[in-house]
């Protein structure tokens, strides 16, 4: 056996056993979960105010949905029309595109805390919004912009310039080529990019407990104080006195993230379709 086939079996090899390792820790962690949450799961839990009795996570889950959509409304439009210029008008392989691309992907790889500081720094003290939704959502936002700009930049990139090409050959602008020929087939690049982005929104507790705060009532306004699931999750937790709440907290946290990501591939598949 040649040098090359060596090579060959070892990268194999080593595919295999990442992949039983990283499914095995997968399986393990929300086996673990399940077992440990699914049995103290009540309708306790779902009571429409939180109270010692009862912990209901329900305010919590309201405030999750209020502060992800509120950062996705900042964030979305943002990071695909950035991308529509960065790669449909700016000039390719410009210093200007170059520096933006280092930088996003810099941002994209800063730990959360650091964005926490910055919003309680800036949002919090400077501006003078406090603890409160608007915080919380300016800053996940300044988050998860570098994740959706990259990846509907790709997303863009991967379009082939023969559409763009035949569209301006039929008579198309560049803008009608961009929104009517290059967006619809981008757009389920862009839709993991924006689910990547609600992902992270959904499991963040550091950045939010330093702007968002951890009022255990549901927001009347954008205003006002709020913690989301995993904030949640994390009070519970460091009380050390509702461990149990705390596993039936994540069983759901869980169940969203794995709704949303399902969600996500079924609209993919839908939009592929009714592009072919």
């Amino acid at each position: 056996m040649n040098r090359q086939k060596i090579s060959a079996l070892f990268l194999r090899l080593s595919v295999y056993v990442a992949t039983v390792v990283t499914v095995g820790a997968l399986l393990f962690v929300v086996g673990y979960i399940l077992v440990k949450g699914i049995p103290h799961l009540s309708w306790k839990l779902f009571e429409w105010r939180y109270t010692t009795e009862n912990l209901s996570l329900l305010p919590a889950l309201l405030n999750t949905i209020l502060l992800t959509m509120l950062a996705l409304l900042i964030a979305v439009p943002l990071g695909v029309f950035a991308a529509i210029y960065l790669v449909e008008y700016a000039r390719r392989g410009s210093r200007l595109v170059r520096i933006i691309r280092m930088n996003a992907e810099t941002l994209a790889g800063i730990p959360s805390i650091v964005y926490g500081l910055f919003g309680m720094l800036f949002f919090v003290t400077a501006l003078k919004l406090g603890f409160s939704m608007l915080s919380g959502a300016l800053t996940i936002a300044i988050m998860i912009l570098p994740v959706i700009l990259r990846t509907s930049e790709e997303a863009l990139m991967s379009v082939p310039d023969s559409y763009r090409e035949g569209s301006f050959g039929l008579g198309a602008g560049r803008l009608r080529t961009v929104f009517r020929v290059v967006l619809p087939d981008a757009v389920p690049g862009i839709l993991a990019g924006v689910i990547l982005g609600v992902g992270r929104t959904v499991g963040e507790t550091a950045a939010l407990l330093y702007t968002a705060g951890t009022s255990s009532d549901t927001v009347s306004g954008i205003m006002d104080s709020a913690r989301t699931l995993s904030v949640h999750m994390y009070a519970l937790s460091q009380e050390g006195l509702y461990i149990d709440q705390t596993y039936a907290t994540a069983v759901v946290l869980l169940a969203i993230v794995v709704g949303i990501n399902a969600i996500s591939a079924m609209l993919a598949r839908r939009v592929s379709k009714r592009r072919i």
